[in-house]
């Protein structure tokens, strides 16, 4: 059995008691879980409301805690539980010069963050599928899309991949875990039906580009707008881009591009100059691009970059009900742009998650 971790005392707790909701969604587990653990090993609240309600204090939530780390090295459950009983965690006060937040050897860096994501953090580390699954639910029911992928997808997506570059190559099943899911969750939001006969928003990355979770998430907001998308995932190639493009006349296109390695301009231009439709009446599409690969220029003629997904769906939104896009223009909230350290095939930048699978 590895050494014990010692009990941290968390600053960002409140000191009154919490509701096993709240609790789950800061450790990351699902209520049914922490049910589960005191059915089974006796590890629960000190305190119920009406001797029903189960009310966790600071200190209830210390050994819970201990018991996370345990299992996430590896300890059973049962053993784990039984070290957490046996510990007298303190929850001191808070020190004079403000709060500290929580971290250590085996935490992903997470920066100040919303507590949901550090219970996204800690089930993914854990390898905690179902709480992963739950977790992510949840956020995107009380958030909605847009606040769940920029405040708690994003962000532990980031440092799960920081994680990964900073340790070799630890932590890539964790990183795996949570993109697989994250996907998922993505793909569980059911589009909104549009108007018939809408031109699709076509979504592709280009030749050679593996990171496709920020388009996943792209995609999953413009069904929510009741607009038609045509998702191509990974690694298009070229000639299939091109006739994807001739055969469906998108109003608009969207190429990803991670690196600067798959950020082809020649396709950029290939594909600006595609026309389509009937002898007479040729349209061309409205072409944008995407992701932190194409910082090292500005667009060429005739495309738009996008730095993000709240503003960037706003411009694909007045491109596809037919308005042009304002070439060059500047746009805020980069959240597809940034630096973090490069780990190979699932490197992942700020706020531009990897998924190595798709």
């Amino acid at each position: 059995m590895p050494p014990v971790p010692p009990v941290e005392p968390r600053w960002d707790l409140p000191a009154a008691a919490l509701s096993t909701g709240a609790v789950a969604r800061r450790l990351g587990v699902s209520p049914t879980t922490l049910r589960s653990w005191e059915r089974r090993y006796a590890i629960g609240p000190a305190h119920r409301e009406d001797g029903r309600h189960r009310r966790w204090t600071p200190q209830d939530i210390a050994r819970l805690e201990l018991m996370c780390r345990l299992t996430a090295q590896g300890v059973p459950p049962a053993e784990a539980a039984r070290v957490a009983r046996g510990s007298d965690p303190v929850a001191p006060a808070v020190p004079a010069g403000g709060s500290r937040a929580p971290g250590g050897p085996n935490s992903l860096p997470l920066g100040e963050v919303r507590p949901e994501c550090r219970g996204l953090a800690r089930a993914a580390l854990r390898l905690d599928a179902p709480a992963v699954e739950e977790l992510l639910d949840a956020s995107l029911a009380e958030y909605g899309l847009l606040t769940a992928w920029e405040d708690v997808m994003a962000p532990t997506l980031h440092a799960a991949g920081r994680k990964w570059a900073s340790a070799g190559e630890r932590y890539v099943e964790v990183e795996h875990l949570l993109s697989w899911h994250v996907s998922s969750a993505l793909r569980r939001i059911r589009p909104v039906p549009g108007e018939p006969r809408t031109p699709p928003v076509l979504l592709a990355c280009t030749p050679g580009e593996e990171h496709s979770l920020p388009v996943e998430a792209l995609a999953a907001a413009l069904g929510e707008r009741g607009l038609p998308v045509l998702m191509f995932g990974t690694a298009l190639p070229v000639e299939a881009l091109h006739d994807a493009v001739r055969r469906t006349g998108p109003r608009t296109v969207v190429l990803w591009a991670q690196s600067r390695t798959t950020a082809d301009r020649a396709l950029v231009r290939s594909v600006a100059a595609i026309e389509w439709g009937q002898r007479g009446a040729r349209g061309h599409s409205a072409l944008l691009i995407a992701g932190p690969g194409w910082a090292a220029a500005a667009p060429d003629p005739g495309t738009e970059r996008l730095f993000g997904l709240r503003s960037g769906l706003d411009v694909i939104t007045a491109s596809a009900l037919g308005a042009p896009p304002a070439t060059g223009s500047g746009r805020t909230a980069p959240a597809w742009s940034g630096a973090a350290p490069s780990a190979g095939p699932g490197a992942i930048r700020a706020g531009s998650p990897s998924t190595t699978s798709r």
